[in-house]
């Protein structure tokens, strides 16, 4: 099969086609970045570079976007431009190549000011059902682009399955009190819970969905690991969140109490990719339990695909007192 996957250079773009180069594929990978894994260096702003790109293509993974990290940094315009006009000229090429499979990699960014709880309420059960509610320009594009795709599989029934990720960069995370409060690793690992992803998993995702994209035709699916959390934990999670982890998971503890590290105080939202399992028959590797397993074993608790790919950053320009500059 012919796979054309943008963002090459990226985490996630890189990723995918490290694992499809192992398979029976020809794959055309694009990015504006030179890199190991893109064979064909543009813009998918470029209506013609597209085309090219577009040619004998069977399926598309679209990963190209402009981020979060890049909200102070770049221009409304400059988000619009990539992530909804890039996103519209790959729909309309595939329309016209007859692609088979059009995979959209969103976020779990999406969701804005519904991920955050009023004061006294419990923490958000977040699923597919939960209505947008974009708090950026990068929130935005990609609703909009998601919007997009829903709209080429009503007029042109050309497959379209948006996967809305949650957390897997191994950059370090951006708010300052974080990082002084916590160690890097055990941010992570507590992230596993409720609101992270292996990019091996993320990968898997991606590829299990293009021979099914046809029977399914459109959908929407949170891509974030398998929370040991309950909708009946919200409650505790927002208040006593180590309480409510001791009681499901109470083996936790000594790896923590070895390492000296801490569980945070209080969750406020927790992913919920249940729709992804029973619907796509997805099933993460890397979840809390495994991240355990392998702290025990002093093993890093990110897969060999992420170690491979590593943190790339998302600007030239060095800041200083965080990974990328916040709002």
């Amino acid at each position: 099969m012919r796979i054309l996957v943008t963002g090459s250079a990226g985490h996630l773009g890189e990723a995918l086609v490290r694992t499809l180069q192992n398979e029976d594929h020809e794959i055309i990978s694009t990015d504006l970045i030179p890199s190991n894994f893109t064979n064909r260096v543009g813009s998918i702003i470029d209506r013609g570079h597209v085309r090219r790109c577009m040619e004998g293509v069977q399926a598309v993974l679209h990963t190209a976007t402009l981020h979060k990290p890049h909200v102070v940094t770049h221009s409304y315009q400059e988000f619009v431009d990539t992530n909804i006009t890039g996103t519209l000229n790959l729909l309309e090429e595939a329309v016209a190549e007859r692609v088979k499979a059009f995979i959209f990699t969103s976020t779990t960014s999406t969701f804005g000011d519904a991920l955050t709880p009023s004061a006294g309420a419990p923490a958000a059960w977040i699923t597919e059902d939960v209505v947008p509610a974009p708090k950026n320009i990068y929130g935005v594009t990609k609703v909009a682009a998601e919007n997009l795709c829903q709209l080429f599989y009503r007029k042109y029934q050309l497959p379209c399955l948006v996967l809305r990720t949650s957390r897997f960069f191994p950059e370090e995370d951006d708010q300052k009190h974080m990082r002084e409060a916590y160690e890097d690793a055990n941010i992570k690992a507590n992230e596993f819970l409720y609101r992270r992803v292996d990019i091996a998993d993320v990968v898997s995702a991606h590829i299990l969905v293009i021979p099914k994209a046809a029977t399914i035709g459109f959908g929407r699916y949170i891509i974030s690991t398998t929370t040991p959390f309950t909708h009946d934990d919200l409650h505790g999670l927002r208040t006593d969140a180590p309480s409510v982890l001791k009681q499901r998971m109470p083996h936790y503890e000594a790896e923590y109490a070895r390492r000296g590290w801490k569980m945070f105080p209080s969750l406020d939202r927790v992913y919920v990719n249940e729709r992804a399992r029973n619907e796509l028959g997805w099933q993460p590797q890397y979840t809390f339990n495994t991240i355990l397993g392998q702290l025990k074993n002093d093993q890093d608790i990110l897969s060999p695909l992420a170690r491979e790919v590593g943190a790339k950053g998302y600007h030239a320009t060095q800041f200083a007192e965080r990974p990328y500059p916040v709002e």
